[in-house]
């Protein structure tokens, strides 16, 4: 079974969220504090602490700063206009250098710069100019840096074989950036969603940032419902508003994924037709076997205007399903069809040899847990020892049956 880290995002995802929520499922704090002391950030330090929100117990990471200037301390908060800081904005090949010198494994270090990349060529993109000159905002942000960063060790330290995110909750309105008031969600951010999927819940504030886009689509491998899994550890990233009506947190969920059985789920295509040549209907079925179905069948159905016609169902792989469809829109007059996924059980088959007194015949075997429930002769190879004996197929069907079951 492989290690599976659910990300859960019905308020959202930030960096802070992220990071806090695996610090909350086991990531010693010590362990990533060494991996972000590496990073020459000054006098910057980061504290993980207990809080509530809406009831729920999470874990708040922030992000502190001794302002030489200011004397005030710098702190993570949702709303992606607070989450920079005001006077080091450094340009991509400044952190390149940062994640270079720092003592991340060869492949933290390679996803961080990947991700530090892609939230360049965002802004660079929503911007207009080169990705060189970026400079500003998240790129460049001390609170940026942290999240990214940590999260690559973080998630290394994880060791999770598969990611999966559920649909993002983006909140809505408007937000505050740098460069004026925006709609929820922010240029940057839908960037960098690509094609996640989002919805906008009862919050109407910013509850996807940029950083935490990032984080969702570069390490989940799908977006959904939770997948079959055994839960061991549970993980609750607190982020800074405190929400009355809803816990302001991102879950994480970690444990073994259940073990799929193979072709456990299928696809059903299917519709009617009643106005085609019946002579079509074999080519139909070669090309939908060509295709990948599993099953192809035909039953008499009786339509609108009670007329007679044929319903079409075929039984596919899911990754066959947009291939069976091509090939019944192009070789049958529907301008429909139905499509659903589907459970199914199958027992364990196999085919063996049987010598018989007439020759070998090949006999398809069905077992469940280990225990023989079906046992057929091929027909082909019973036909063929019945024309070259000058049996009938059914006497050959017998024989062969006595010499499997003596």
């Amino acid at each position: 079974m492989s290690r599976l880290l659910y990300f859960d995002c019905f308020s959202g995802i930030s960096g802070d969220m992220a990071i806090g929520a695996l610090l909350d499922a086991g990531l010693p704090i010590d362990e990533l504090k060494g991996a972000l002391g590496t990073l020459a950030l000054g006098d910057a330090h980061v504290h993980a602490d207990r809080v509530l929100r809406a009831g729920v117990s999470a874990t708040k990471f922030s992000v502190h700063e001794h302002e030489h200037a200011h004397g005030h301390g710098h702190h993570h908060h949702d709303d992606h206009q607070d989450r920079h800081d005001h006077h080091a904005h450094r340009t991509l090949a400044d952190i390149y250098a940062l994640v270079d010198a720092s003592s991340l494994s060869a492949d933290a270090r390679a996803r961080a710069k990947a991700m530090f990349e892609r939230l360049a060529v965002a802004e660079a993109e929503i911007h207009q100019m080169s990705v060189d000159d970026v400079h500003l905002h998240e790129v460049g942000a001390l609170d940026s840096i942290i999240d990214i960063v940590g999260i690559a060790f973080a998630m290394e330290w994880i060791g999770a074989d598969r990611v999966v995110c559920s649909p993002l909750n983006v909140g809505g309105g408007m937000v505050h950036a740098a460069h004026g008031h925006f709609p929820v969600p922010a240029p940057a951010t839908v960037k960098l969603l690509g094609r996640a999927p989002v919805y906008s819940g009862a919050v109407q504030k910013e509850l996807v940032t940029p950083t935490g886009a990032l984080i969702a689509t570069t390490f989940a491998s799908g977006f959904g419902p939770i997948p079959a899994m055994t839960i061991e550890r549970v993980g609750y990233g607190a982020g800074d508003r405190d929400e009355p009506s809803t816990p302001n947190v991102l879950r994480v969920l970690i444990g073994e994924e259940a073990a799929a059985t193979p072709g456990d789920r299928v696809t059903v295509v299917e519709c009617e037709i009643d106005d085609m040549n019946p002579q079509i209907f074999g080519v139909v079925m070669d090309k939908l076997y060509a295709a990948g179905a599993l099953e192809v069948f035909y039953v008499p159905v009786q339509m609108k205007k009670n007329r007679p016609g044929t319903l079409l169902t075929a039984i596919a792989p899911p990754d066959k399903r947009t291939a069976v469809t091509d090939a019944i829109f192009a070789e049958t007059t529907t301008i429909g069809l139905r499509h659903y996924e589907v459970e199914r059980e199958c027992l364990t088959r196999e085919i063996v040899a049987v010598d018989t007194p007439l020759g070998p015949v090949r006999f398809k075997i069905a077992s469940r847990n280990g225990r023989v429930l079906n046992a057929s002769p091929e027909f082909d190879d019973c036909a063929a020892l019945a024309a070259k004996h000058n049996r009938s197929v059914k006497d050959v069907q017998a024989i062969a049956i006595r010499a499997f079951r003596p």
